[in-house]
């Protein structure tokens, strides 16, 4: 493992000084090898399988889209053609980055360095309204039934009231910390009062527990605050981690709280049973690198539950929680994503993740085991994929996701993505292929495994050049 340069995820959007680490690389050249040899699969991971080699010459064989289609099969590299995607909407913001980004009932919501937070009708990203706030800087959104929570630049969350009909509304409820009639006098007990239950730096993160109505939020001041929303009262607030808290997660079944920092570590943490407070029950470090995005997947009808983290050194770590214990192994890792990963989606037994390399992937686990593999690399972006959402789309047989995702070269996309049900239903048409296709495929197969990465147009290469030689700094 090699480390490149001294900064963390948060000196790209702010210019401060912390520790950014990128993985080993491969040029296409070398994968090409090792998928001749049929000894590595660069797109399976956790824990390491042969290929399937039957899996990768049926896929070989598989015909390109028509020229009329939208849709792009999944990566010629991956084994498995029961992936299609297709980008349905592409906006692009001319002034500032988007943060942040929410779905829910229809409505997409997106927060940027504006004091607006903009709603959009899904799919088609068609713009229904928006919030006006004092103040910009959404850098974390979350939405529950008519509720939505925005936090921003003066380290406070802002709670409205949203309705989803033909015209969209919303409304300001209060401000969390909340502001009092006595907050002007300075040495007021309610100012004071006040001033310890805000936070102190930039709220980077949220999470909503249902069942007991609590708002956690967690800052780069380090520390972590449970809101109770029926009377806008901050239970409690701890010192959580050595740095930045970067994502949060509740696990809705117990009501367990998942940190993780740029310290590297990723913490779990339980309510003290009748209290308010919090202790850690765990402390999961199995890398260095700061971590930078949480996600949780669970199963209630298997029991099963599964916990991402995505690093600056561009791998993935999961783990999966005994079922006896209550405690979470370690798994594994998922591998492919070249810079930093900066942030996680994992819907049913989907993973979506954005990377500072400008792609996104898309992982699925496998029934009954701790087994990944990459279905399709998104690269239609052309800077760091800052943030992503996701929703379940059920069309008949096929199961569909909409995926939201915003990156710091100012644009927000939608992709639609199928999953077919299993291989077995495209044996017919791959049988059925044209010579003419065949040849297409490969010419276009050989196309892009002789390209080196260093080549992509996506990166400048002078910034590759200075990223391998650790020396490149985000200002």
């Amino acid at each position: 493992m090699e480390y490149y340069g001294k900064r963390s995820l948060h000196s790209y959007f702010d210019k401060e000084r912390r520790s950014i680490q990128s993985p080993p690389r491969l040029s296409f050249n070398s994968h090409l090898k090792l998928s001749e040899n049929h000894e590595v699969d660069h797109h399976l991971y956790s824990p390491s399988r042969s290929s399937n080699a039957s899996a990768a010459t049926m896929y070989s064989l598989m015909p390109p889209p028509s020229p009329d289609s939208p849709w792009t099969l999944s990566p010629l590299q991956t084994p498995s053609p029961s992936l299609l995607y297709h980008c349905i909407a592409s906006l692009h913001r001319h002034e500032g980055t988007i943060y942040s980004i929410a779905v829910a009932k229809g409505i997409v919501f997106t927060g940027s360095e504006s004091s607006r937070i903009r709603a959009w009708r899904q799919p088609d990203c068609i713009e229904r309204g928006y919030l006006k706030a004092s103040c910009g800087d959404v850098r974390s959104i979350l939405v529950y039934g008519n509720m939505l929570f925005t936090s921003h630049k003066d380290h406070k969350v802002r709670i409205w009231n949203v309705t989803v009909t033909d015209n969209f509304r919303g409304k300001k409820i209060t401000t969390l910390p909340k502001s009092t009639y006595f907050s002007f006098l300075k040495f007021s007990r309610s100012s004071r009062n006040n001033n310890n239950n805000q936070h102190k730096d930039c709220i980077s993160c949220m999470a909503y527990y249902h069942a007991e109505g609590l708002l956690y939020t967690g800052s780069w001041d380090k520390t972590v605050k449970a809101w109770r929303i029926s009377d806008n009262r901050c239970v409690d607030s701890f010192l959580a981690h050595e740095d930045n808290v970067n994502s949060i997660v509740v696990n809705q079944e117990d009501g367990c709280v998942f940190t993780c920092s740029s310290d590297g570590s990723i913490k779990i943490w339980r309510r003290v049973y009748g209290q308010n407070s919090h202790t850690l029950t765990m402390t999961l470090k199995f890398q260095p690198s700061p971590i930078n995005a949480l996600a949780l997947s669970s199963n209630t009808s298997n029991a099963t539950c599964f916990l991402y983290s995505g690093s600056s050194d561009g791998f993935i770590n999961f783990w999966e929680k005994e079922k006896s214990s209550g405690r979470f192994n370690h798994g594994g890792f998922l591998q492919g994503h070249r810079f930093s990963v900066l942030c996680l989606v994992a819907i049913e037994k989907l993973i979506f993740s954005g990377s500072e390399d400008t792609t996104i992937r898309v992982w699925r686990r496998e029934e009954g085991s701790c087994f990944h593999e990459c279905l399709a690399v998104l690269d239609a972006h052309r800077g760091p994929v800052k943030c992503l959402a996701a929703t379940l789309e059920i069309d008949k047989v096929v199961m569909g996701f909409l995926v939201y995702s915003a990156s710091l070269d100012q644009t927000f996309k939608v992709w639609r993505i199928k999953v077919l049900p299993d291989h077995e239903e495209k044996v017919v048409n791959i049988i059925s292929s044209s010579e003419e296709n065949i040849e297409q495929l490969s010419e276009i197969n050989r196309m892009k495994m002789t390209t080196e990465y260093e080549l992509n147009p996506v990166l400048s290469p002078s910034w590759v050049e200075k990223k391998l030689q650790g020396s490149h700094h985000f200002h």
